[in-house]
């Protein structure tokens, strides 16, 4: 049966430790249909980092020239750091009938769903904030007191939990991915991405 299929843009986001960068790597490892949308970051690069495959590394006056010109879907301000998606990225990797896979803040998960009513979001959320705290210190990658200022800013992004359409409580990985899996299914079957043309013999 002849069909057309539109991409489908989703929104995943969490505060830091809670997993979702490890369902993402998953699912863009599992699931050939999605690209990642590389973000633009004024953070430092953290060691093993790619220019361009994990961010868009930029210096403070290139992303302000980047919002000056209007080419960011959304940007935010997170644990002191700037960081934004390039309208152009989506838009191609869309119009190009494939899925596209944002990992941001609760911010910038506003923004998008504002610009593109079409997207779907999925919160990732910790069992428990001593879990999170946990994972937190466990990988390693920041100083105590970023820590403290990550834990902090989970409270207000958790807060944001109901503007989400989906969660999934990420207390194992395999868990959290089957229902992951499910949510993307789903979404491809509905009536705005997947337009069947049935014969009429």
């Amino acid at each position: 049966m002849p069909y057309t299929r539109k991409g489908m843009l989703l929104v995943i986001s969490g505060p830091s430790g809670a997993g979702k960068g490890t369902l993402c790597t998953q699912l863009l490892q599992e699931d050939p249909r999605f690209e990642f949308s590389v973000s633009a970051t004024t953070r430092g690069r953290r060691e093993g980092e790619e220019n361009g495959k994990h961010y868009h590394f930029l210096s403070g006056d290139e992303f302000q020239r980047h919002v000056d010109n209007g080419d960011f879907l959304e940007c935010a301000l997170v644990h002191g750091n700037r960081y934004g998606t390039l309208r152009e990225e989506v838009r191609r990797l869309l119009e190009a009938e494939r899925d596209v896979l944002l990992d941001i803040d609760s911010q910038g998960a506003r923004s998008v769903a504002a610009a593109m009513p079409d997207c779907v979001t999925v919160f990732i959320l910790p069992p428990s904030y001593a879990t999170l705290r946990k994972r937190l210190h466990t990988r390693n990658t920041d100083q105590q007191s970023e820590i403290e200022r990550r834990l902090n800013n989970a409270k207000g992004e958790i807060d944001q939990l109901a503007k989400y359409q989906y969660v999934i409580v990420n207390d194992t990985v395999d868990k959290s991915m089957a229902l992951l899996r499910s949510i993307v299914a789903a979404e491809r079957q509905r009536t705005t991405r997947f337009i069947p043309d049935i014969p009429v013999e």
